[in-house]
């Protein structure tokens, strides 16, 4: 790891060179799990091409921001990115995703910002995009154990949160995906209950490196990616970025999450990226980089331990995980 100023994702690669790509990676199968035993993927099986059609992001340089961005480390193409997707609304089957998500409807959107602060809100999409937006190129380390570097576009949720003024008390801030049954048929499927929550403390959602996502490589998302609109925590797996977000409330407790409420003895409230924590069913200490054959370390915070261990000074992250 090491630290960089942003490097746009056009100088690192080309987009008319991965739009030419028609094979990735598919998913592991662990042993044990419905995951493959690590480090074995299938390789190379024919995928159709997903193309980047969003609309055009304009972007400003950072300076004074210590973010290490990942820069150093090869981008994955944007159909890696668009073509394989966790999004249990549309379909459990990460290659079925972006067809099933094309036709979702994203606009008129808003995100709604209450519970404890001073000047509760409603976001509509056209407010969200003036927002200044920056291009920060992260790591991405799902729990499943497989990972991609991604060049988001968004802006620090901070921004926001500022603006609703959060009042002394709140210590959390919870998030609720949208949840439309007639626009997701296949989530009566999801074997999870909706709408999605997840949730950060306080001081997790301030941090510099959380982003609230409308684009990236330089275009708004695509709807498989979460668009319009999503989170993302580049120190925790990648469950803990939510996508479609509809509603933002402020607390002064631990809120509820998805996975948590699902199974509390596999996935924690904090979920950080920690490679001496397995999860029940398959080892963290590794990681198969979607693209790439063979495994490589898993790192702590996911590479971002500089900037986010300090949130943590203190705690046993194997009660807390």
């Amino acid at each position: 790891m090491r630290d960089s100023s942003p490097i746009p994702s056009s100088e690192v690669t080309p987009e008319e060179t991965f739009r030419n790509r028609r094979f990735f990676m598919k998913s592991a199968i662990w042993a044990g799990s419905t995951l493959a035993t690590a480090g074995l993927y299938r390789a190379f099986s024919p995928q159709a091409e997903v193309r980047n059609t969003g609309a055009a992001i304009a972007t400003v340089a950072e300076s004074g921001v210590q973010t290490s961005l990942a820069a150093d480390e090869k981008v994955n193409a944007f159909n890696d990115i668009a073509g394989y997707n966790n999004f249990y609304e549309f379909s459990t089957d990460k290659h079925a995703v972006a067809e099933k998500a094309r036709h979702f409807v994203t606009d008129p959107w808003s995100v709604q910002v209450g519970g404890l602060v001073h000047k509760p809100r409603t976001f509509d999409l056209a407010e969200l995009l003036k927002f200044e937006s920056v291009e920060r190129i992260y790591r991405f380390r799902c729990v499943e154990g497989w990972s991609m570097v991604i060049p988001w576009v968004g802006f620090p949720l901070s921004q926001l949160l500022k603006m609703v003024e959060p009042q002394s008390t709140a210590t959390h801030v919870a998030f609720e995906s949208y949840h439309d049954i007639k626009q997701m048929p296949d989530s009566v499927y999801a074997g999870i209950d909706l709408p999605y929550v997840e949730g950060l403390r306080l001081d997790e959602a301030m941090h510099p490196l959380t982003l609230l996502a409308t684009g990236l490589y330089g275009k708004t998302l695509p709807n498989q990616n979460g668009a319009p609109a999503r989170l993302v925590v580049p120190w925790k797996y990648g469950f803990k970025s939510i996508k479609s977000v509809v509603k933002i409330t402020l607390m002064d407790r631990e809120p509820p999450t998805t996975w948590s409420l699902a199974n509390p003895g596999e996935y924690g409230f904090y979920s950080n990226v920690n490679p001496s924590v397995d999860h029940p069913r398959w080892s963290q200490a590794h990681e198969r980089r979607i693209g790439e054959m063979g495994s490589r370390p898993t790192l702590m915070f996911n590479g971002y331990a500089e900037q986010v261990a300090h949130l943590y000074a203190g705690m046993d992250l194997k009660e807390y995980f």
